[in-house]
Formats: structure tokens, C-alpha cells, sequence
């Protein structure tokens, strides 16, 4: 094995086995945590220093982003100002592996006065942040990846994990569905999958091939040579979508036979087609063109009325893949 792929299976390993020490001391304190965040009136505040800074950004980030509000402060920033940010009503997470962390130490002061909890994540039990703080949670590890033993590694990884496992359980607590996430991320194809519907995309009111079931097979290719969509959806007497002719079952219809074109088109229809509604979404529907092999559906109402034709290309242009 090359040096390159030894010392990056080694990190690796050392990183493991980081989150497996952290996996094992999970325990009331994490829960306690895990209640005084969900009871937060407020929103919850992140900060650390340097690579700690770093990781409680993306904490903070993961938090806003499923259901939980919160912003990161840098600690320098709270001495010129920004203390104020912090009311009452918030909770304060605050990251040191050290537990001595100057800037951090000295904010303990102001939220101790406020009366702001405070959940410090060190890896000194017996810290100033540790011992001062309501709430403590151990980040502690046994080595950094790093072969020095100087650049913050392990530790990162694990104060990462810690908080993505405390984003989780908030989340599940707060019944935080797909549907909340695409609120807070409506852009990107992120957002378009959770927000786009069929009703968005679909060709509808006049662009709607349509033909009864006793219109004749000339009738009905004139309507899809018109239309342009490939499709032509049967109704019966009702006005229900009974069936659906395709481009595809003309060239069929013409390799078997020519004496056709002034029979009923019911006679050559794919009957039962499948049918969304409009109010789904289009990752929805293009899971089910995929899953069946083809490239449009019918777009139809509680009765089996049509609505609509979405096609595969619709959802694909609008960014929904």
C-alpha cells in the first residue's frame, strides 16, 4: 500500500474510532440537551473559536435549516457589540475542546447575568467551560488524525457528528417533514423536488388532446398530429379518461394492419392508463415514468376526469430530476 493510502486509512480510522468513543458516552446529559433546545422560546446561539468556530457554524446552519432557529456568533464579535443578540429566551452552545478558550470564558459572565442556559461541548471535563456551563457534553477524544497531534481533527469530526445527531433528534421531536424542508430551501434542485407539482408543469385546458371513445382512428391521429403531445386521452360518455393513444401504438396500429382509420378508437386504445393528480409532486411522477417506462401521464381528478398531460420533458426542464 502506497504511504498516500496508508496515512488517509489511518485518519480515517482514527476519525471512527472518535465518533465510536462518542457513540459510547452518550447519556442523560445528551437528552437533557436534547429538552432544553426543544423548550427554547427563543433561538439558539452557536459560537466557538477557530476550527471550533467553523463546526458551529455548520451546526448552526443544520439547525435553522431543519426547524430549530438558530444564528452563530463568533466570540470576538461579542465584545464590539453583539452580545446583545442574546436575550433571555435563547439557549447559548458553546464549543471548546479546551474548555479554556478565552473569548468564550469571558462571555460566561454576561449570559450567567441574563440567565441564558449555556450546553458547553469541550473535552476537559473539569474546564471553566465545562464546570460553568448548565448543560455539559464530552467531546473528548483519545488522538487527533492529525500525526503531529496539533491540527484539530478528530476532535472536529466528532463535535460535528455530536451536533448533527442533536439537528436529528430535534428534528424528529418537531415531526420536521420533507414538505418544512423545501420551505427553507426553495432554490436548487433541492428545492424544485420538494416544491414543484405536476399541476405546476402539466399541459392543460385546450392543449388537451381529447377524443370520445367512437371517434374514429383518422379523427384521433388528426387530434394528436394537432396537439402535439404524443398522447390522446379517451373519454367515455362521462367524460372519464378510459384509455390513451400514443404515437407509439400508431406505428404499432400500422405494422399490424392499414384497414383501421374509420374504426372506433376504443378498439386500439391502451386501456387504464396510469393517472396522477395534479396536487403530487413531479419527483413523484417522474419515479413512476421511470419505474414504468414511459413518458408522460395522464393528469386526472378524484372522478377520473382529465385535468391535465405532464410530460417526462416538462419535469426534466424544470429542474426536477
Amino acid at each position: 500500500m502506497s504511504p498516500v493510502l496508508q496515512r488517509a486509512k489511518e485518519t480515517l480510522l482514527i476519525e471512527i474510532e472518535g465518533i465510536q468513543g462518542l457513540l459510547d458516552r452518550l447519556d442523560d446529559h445528551f437528552e437533557e440537551a436534547i429538552h432544553l433546545l426543544f423548550a427554547c422560546k427563543g433561538k439558539v446561539v452557536v459560537t466557538g473559536m477557530g476550527k471550533s468556530g467553523l463546526i458551529g457554524q455548520k451546526i448552526a446552519s443544520t439547525l435553522t435549516s431543519t426547524g430549530t432557529p438558530a444564528i452563530f456568533l463568533h466570540p470576538a464579535d461579542s465584545y464590539h457589540g453583539d452580545l446583545g443578540i442574546i436575550t433571555d429566551q435563547d439557549v447559548l452552545v458553546a464549543i471548546s475542546f479546551s474548555g479554556e478558550t478565552q473569548e468564550i470564558v469571558q462571555m460566561l459572565g454576561h449570559i450567567h447575568a441574563i440567565g441564558v442556559p449555556c450546553i458547553g461541548m469541550t473535552g476537559q471535563v473539569n474546564s471553566t467551560l465545562a464546570t460553568n456551563s448548565t448543560i455539559h457534553l464530552n467531546i473528548s477524544v483519545d488522538k487527533e488524525a492529525c500525526p503531529l497531534g496539533l491540527a484539530p481533527t478528530t476532535s472536529t469530526t466528532v463535535t460535528l457528528a455530536l451536533g448533527d445527531a442533536m439537528a436529528m433528534c430535534l428534528l424528529e421531536k418537531r415531526n420536521f417533514q420533507a414538505e418544512d424542508f423545501a420551505v427553507f430551501h426553495p432554490g436548487g434542485s433541492l428545492g424544485k423536488k420538494l416544491t414543484i407539482t405536476v399541476g405546476d408543469l402539466m399541459s392543460s385546458g385546450e392543449r388537451l388532446p381529447l377524443v370520445d371513445e367512437n371517434t374514429s382512428v383518422h379523427q384521433t391521429v388528426h387530434e394528436l398530429s394537432e396537439k402535439l403531445l404524443g398522447i390522446v386521452m379517451i373519454l367515455n360518455s362521462s367524460g372519464q379518461v378510459t384509455g390513451v393513444f400514443t404515437v407509439g401504438d400508431l406505428m404499432r396500429l400500422i405494422e399490424q394492419r392499414i384497414e383501421f382509420l374509420h374504426e372506433p378508437i376504443a378498439k386500439f386504445m391502451t386501456r387504464n392508463p396510469r393517472m396522477v393528480n395534479a396536487e403530487i409532486l413531479a419527483a413523484k411522477a417522474l419515479h413512476t415514468m421511470q419505474t414504468h417506462s414511459i413518458t408522460c401521464l395522464v393528469v386526472g381528478n378524484e372522478n377520473k376526469k382529465p385535468v391535465g398531460i405532464v410530460q417526462i420533458y416538462d419535469i426534466l426542464r424544470a429542474g426536477v430530476y
